[in-house]
């Protein structure tokens, strides 16, 4: 019998991070939680005794509409990097510790591929300690780099932003005759999902943008710039979308050519990648001679909320419903994975993955989905992505504005 839970969200936020909370908070009280409480910025909060009652911030139906509505991590977050037991005991006599304090019989952690390492290590530890605490992973990321699932809600919204604003700025490139090149820097470290989503620009109003580079594949200068200028020849505006990892053959990002160093996270990602636009965009006004342009589309692939996929909402809430449902079903140690059974008409369902099957690795773009010469994606991409931004939830507007909550 689970009677209390606690449910945290970590790591980098999306547009549709809190539906997930939603989905579990409400399926967790239908199942018969007697309370249901948030770890204020995720586990590093929770270690300083930051725990929130959900059911006296969430007990509304306005409140959880609203929550479907609102970006970024309405709890907070953090990238704190679970030691091993063996190295830092006292960090986990302390969270166990909490979890008696408060009765809680299961933990939902929200996150990306970090995020299933710490539910892969606090499942491990429980374990062994005998504890009939149930942890369950929901997945949270815009970069779709999680294995074990056909994609991780974040992205479909992630994309959608991105294929919209790349139209505009394919509008906008065509305003003058005049030779030019726009590059526009879309997140994406190692894997190039966002990247590729560029393609979805495309369509009969649209011709997508003209090339496309991904992580996935050692940038060549001389092969790019030769592209470029044949491009130029056939058309005066040239659009390209380009991950902001981009990198050469020995794995030196471009963004470092710019600026090098940077800091780093606890898990020791660069924590921002930064300057590969402005890197591309220099290089083609040196050796070629016309405009160029650099556009970072930055933090706003993950926050445009009034951008957000009525797909990508609705997958979000089930896939935390699922998870409240799995850990009252008796299970532990899993992240809830997506799969897709059809794609016309699109369908996916969810299940249970063992989340140390999860927990630091990383899915690629498969190299069957990039075009042979490297520069951009086939239509299998966009026949895999294009249904994750259908339909839209309209955001409730006040006095012009979206309305959102906030602690």
């Amino acid at each position: 019998m689970i009677k209390n839970v606690i449910v945290g969200q970590s790591g980098g936020p999306t547009a549709v991070i809190n539906s997930s909370l939603a989905g579990v908070y409400e399926t967790a009280r239908n199942l018969g939680a007697q309370h249901v409480y948030g770890m204020k910025y995720g586990i590093e909060g929770l270690l300083k005794g930051q725990v929130l009652d959900l059911d006296e911030l969430l007990g509304s139906k306005m409140a959880i509409e609203l929550l479907k509505r609102t970006p970024s991590s309405y709890l907070g977050s953090c990238r704190y990097k679970m030691p091993s037991p063996e190295a830092d005991p006292a960090v986990y006599e302390t969270l166990f510790g909490l979890f008696d304090r408060y009765g809680i019989d299961a933990v939902f952690y929200i996150g990306g591929n970090d995020s299933m390492d710490t539910i892969a290590r606090l499942s491990a530890y429980g374990e062994a300690m005998g504890s009939p605490i149930r942890f369950i992973g929901v997945p949270k990321t815009i970069d779709n780099d999680l294995v074990l699932t056909d994609h991780t809600p974040g992205y479909g919204s992630a994309a959608k932003y991105i294929a919209t604003v790349l139209k505009e700025v394919i509008c906008d490139s065509s305003v003058y005759d005049l030779r030019s090149v726009t590059v526009a820097e879309i997140m994406g470290r190692h894997a190039g999902w966002l990247a590729g989503a560029a393609c979805l620009a495309g369509g009969e109003d649209c011709a997508g943008p003209d090339l496309i580079l991904l992580p996935e594949v050692p940038f060549d200068q001389q092969a790019f710039l030769a592209r470029v200028d044949a491009l130029q020849s056939e058309k005066s505006t040239v659009v390209i979308a380009a991950s902001e990892g981009v990198k050469t053959a020995d794995g030196t990002f471009l963004c470092d050519l710019v600026s090098a160093g940077g800091e780093v996270d606890a898990f020791g990602h660069k924590a921002a990648l930064s300057g590969t636009g402005r890197y591309l965009a220099d290089l083609i006004h040196a050796q070629l001679g016309c405009k160029s342009r650099a556009i970072e589309l930055s933090t706003l692939q993950r926050c445009a909320s009034h951008l957000a996929s009525r797909t990508d909402v609705t997958e979000a809430y089930a896939v935390g419903g699922a998870a409240a449902m799995a850990a009252f079903s008796g299970q532990s140690g899993k992240m809830i994975a997506m799969e897709r059974v059809s794609s016309v008409p699109y369908q996916c369902v969810t299940h249970a993955v063992d989340v140390r099957k999860v927990a630091n690795f990383e899915k690629k773009v498969p190299a069957g989905w990039i075009t042979p010469d490297g520069m951009n994606v086939t239509p299998d991409f966009e026949r895999y992505a294009r249904p994750l931004i259908q339909a839209e939830l309209t955001p409730i507007y006040i006095n012009g504005t979206p309305r959102h909550i906030h602690l």
